[in-house]
């Protein structure tokens, strides 16, 4: 692997404009493509499997003409004043409003509030639900324009009125001015570790440029693929992520071993063969755990886990080509003034002491206390973890600033929280004797069940072979009794459908978001054990040792749980979240925990071949256990310190965002990469390693002998390569070497 890599680098040096030239053309015809391509269709969130989903489907089927999942607008009305909404002005308002609203051009239905009895006992609220034929995205501006009109004008009639739902749903940008800042903060982290504006725009550059191409070869394929614009999320985030770790551990590379005295052509081709190693099997394990999505049984994060490990794979490539190609149109100008200073003065920079090796030696005299403090410390704040609820934040979790929040406020406090999530019942009566008389029995029985507070009218479709109703229960939308509900409901359905003679499924937002939780709660388990178990077996080929990968697997899990830990006690338990705005608190995101997963778990492997390669490296060529943690921390931890402060900043900068599932993500990516790099890779790890000594590169003979030699420390390279010349001319470095 070292050789070959070697070679690919020297190649890519000397015929530096072809290599760059080749890019360029590729991000161009990849670019053109991407305008030429259909738009890719809008699949939505599908999850297949679930009851939720199949009560959509059947919706779909027997109500066309309607989508399911159709854009709705709950309007709320509140009395002024302590005034009732019967009174004659105001239900004169209201009923204005529901009329204005049903003659939008896109509008299915306008419910009249007084007609559908959605008046609160006490007269103080009332809310009209809209219903469009399409989706939110769908919805043209002259259709929200004739609703905002409508609301309008039953406001200056002096009613409070608030708008929930996705219809008019205000969407919060990314992360704003924070992102920003976050962008800025790596860019600065990135001339601070290699003092060179060159040596710091390089990696970002050659990042940039492989995100441009797999982001347009997703736009060009994605008709063909059915991607979607949200498919390349995770792809660009990623793609730019490992594209900058990687090209900046090989640029540190070069350094050294241009420092070592090595000429230009020959630093380069030595970076691609031993950082460019580590490079090939970081990548590997990131898109390991990106494929590894597909397990959850989720199309759109399938996707977007493919997508995003072929833009890691397109990363690796431009690392091992256009980085090398780079350096060759100017090989010094990546390096730091100090370095060209020493260079025109003829003198060598040694191994000496750095940070990283002083703190390395700190580890190895003290390993045990190092272990403990930091299994101890992640252990704790792991702990909130154990009280994990998974589910969808909705408006609850909005601003008070916003009217779907408001919205949500006002229902809650005249009608009771459950009314902010019905249950929606599908009843499938194609086989009853008699539809009506078998959607009656069925509403009976629902709305006798415990928890539920009341059932509406139930609406057939125009072949009167299916039915819809709404559950409201008792309690919202995120309480766990609401979760029991929906269970109790299922259980009770085979009775219930033996009365009626007539089947019916339980969806609605509510149940689709707790089908969903519960979904990925069943598929983390497996999906771990797959990314991990891979990632052992890629890692022992890598380190050649059985403890090595181990540790590494064990080390990550600490960290993502921690992380995980840390983020329930901000977004669910509610400490310190005022003061990252967090305005309410509740349930964690259905998919955090998978995302966490995959995206901490690529960039700790990254981290985790960076630093120990280093270590196996100086072991391979005769240095003790000891001693090779700190040459490995000495050449390797500023790079990997660096690499881990540009991730957090990045990061961090969606902790800005208005959304609160936005910021959940940026918080919890950001605070899962401090975790791992700084107590884990930086603190455990080495003491780990200092505890084992020499049983830590054990491997038994037989699987010595049955592995194939990777070669990621560059050992043949050793040998192959020649030592420098100490009376190289250093001016013969000014300018590119052929």
């Amino acid at each position: 692997m070292a050789t070959l890599l070697y070679h690919l680098g020297r190649v890519a040096f000397r015929w530096r404009w072809f290599v760059t030239l080749l890019w360029v053309a590729v991000l161009g015809a990849v670019g053109f493509a991407a305008t030429k391509a259909p738009a890719a269709p809008d699949d939505g969130f599908t999850m297949p499997g679930i009851e939720s989903q199949k009560a959509f489907d059947l919706l779909e089927q027997r109500f066309p003409g309607t989508a399911a999942d159709g854009a709705s607008a709950r309007i709320v009305f509140v009395a002024p004043n302590g005034e009732k909404v019967t009174a004659t002005e105001n239900r004169a308002a209201i009923e204005k409003l529901v009329t204005e609203a049903a003659d939008g051009s896109q509008v299915a239905s306008a419910v009249d509030p007084f007609t559908a009895k959605a008046v609160s006992k006490d007269a103080s609220t009332a809310y009209s639900t809209v219903t469009f034929k399409v989706k939110a995205d769908d919805l043209t501006g002259a259709a929200k324009t004739h609703l905002e009109r409508a609301i309008d004008t039953a406001r200056d009639a002096g009613l409070t009125v608030e708008v929930g739902g996705d219809a008019l749903a205000t969407q919060p940008a990314a992360g704003g001015s924070a992102e920003a800042i976050g962008i800025a903060i790596a860019a600065i982290v990135l001339l601070i570790t290699f003092g060179s504006l060159a040596a710091a725009g390089l990696p970002l550059l050659t990042a940039i440029l492989g995100v441009g191409i797999s982001m347009s070869a997703i736009l060009a394929l994605g008709s063909a693929f059915g991607l979607s614009e949200t498919t390349g999320t995770l792809a660009t985030m990623l793609g730019l992520a490992c594209g900058i770790d990687y090209a900046l551990f090989v640029v540190s590379r070069y350094r050294e071993e241009r420092a070592k005295g090595h000429a230009p052509r020959e630093a380069a081709g030595l970076a691609a063969g031993t950082a460019g190693s580590a490079v090939v099997f970081a990548g590997l394990t990131v898109v390991i755990a990106l494929a590894g999505l597909s397990v959850v049984g989720i199309p759109m994060l399938t996707k977007m886990g493919l997508a995003a490990a072929g833009a890691v794979l397109l990363a690796v490539l431009i690392c091992l080509t256009l980085v090398p190609a780079v350096l060759g149109f100017w090989p010094n100008a990546v390096l730091s003034r100090r370095d060209r200073r020493d260079r025109k003065k003829k003198t060598k920079r040694g191994n000496g002491e750095n940070g990283g090796s002083r703190w390395a030696r700190i580890v190895v005299r003290r390993p045990i206390p190092v272990l403990l403090l930091g299994v101890v410390g992640l252990g704790a704040m792991a702990l909130p973890a154990l009280n994990l609820q998974l589910g969808m934040p909705g408006d609850e979790a909005k601003s008070t600033a916003t009217t779907e929040r408001r919205a949500y406020d006002d229902l809650a406090e005249g009608f009771g929280p459950g009314f902010n999530g019905p249950l929606t019942i599908v009843v499938d009566a194609k086989k009853a004797g008699d539809a009506k008389t078998a959607v009656a029995t069925i509403s009976k029985e629902i709305a006798a069940t415990d928890g539920v507070v009341s059932v509406s009218p139930a609406r057939f479709n125009s072949a009167g072979d299916t039915a819809v109703f709404s559950a409201t229960p008792a309690t919202s939308p995120t309480d766990e009794k609401t979760k029991q509900l929906v269970q109790t409901i299922r259980d009770e359905r085979p009775d219930i459908a033996a009365d009626a003679g007539a089947s019916f499924e339980v969806t609605g937002t509510t149940a689709l978001n707790i089908d969903v939780a519960q979904k990925v709660q069943d598929a983390l388990i497996p999906y771990l054990a797959l990314v991990v178990g891979l990632a052992i077996v890629l890692l022992l080929l890598v380190f050649r040792s059985l403890l090595v990968p181990l540790k590494a697997a064990l080390g990550f899990l600490l960290s993502v749980l921690a992380a995980l830990g840390a983020v329930v006690a901000v977004f669910q338990e509610g400490h310190l979240a005022s003061w990252l705005g967090v305005d309410q608190t509740g349930p964690i995101m259905s998919l955090m925990p998978i995302f966490l997963v995959g995206i901490v778990f690529g960039l700790a492997m990254d981290y985790e071949v960076f630093l120990v390669s280093r270590m196996r490296e100086a072991y391979v060529h005769g240095d003790g256990p000891g001693q090779a943690i700190v040459s490995g921390f000495r050449h390797s931890a500023r790079v990997v310190v660096a690499a881990a402060l540009i991730m957090m900043a990045v990061f961090s900068g969606f902790i800005g965002a208005g959304a609160s599932m936005i910021k959940m993500i940026g918080f919890g990516l950001a605070i899962a990469v401090l975790f791992d790099a700084f107590v884990v890779r930086m603190a455990i790890v080495p003491a780990v390693l200092s505890l084992l000594g020499h049983k830590a590169w054990y491997l038994p003979r037989w699987l010595d002998r049955i592995l194939p030699r990777m070669d990621v420390e560059g050992e043949a390279l050793s040998r192959k390569v020649p030592a420098p010349v100490a009376s190289e001319t250093p001016t013969a470095h000014l300018t590119p070497v052929p």
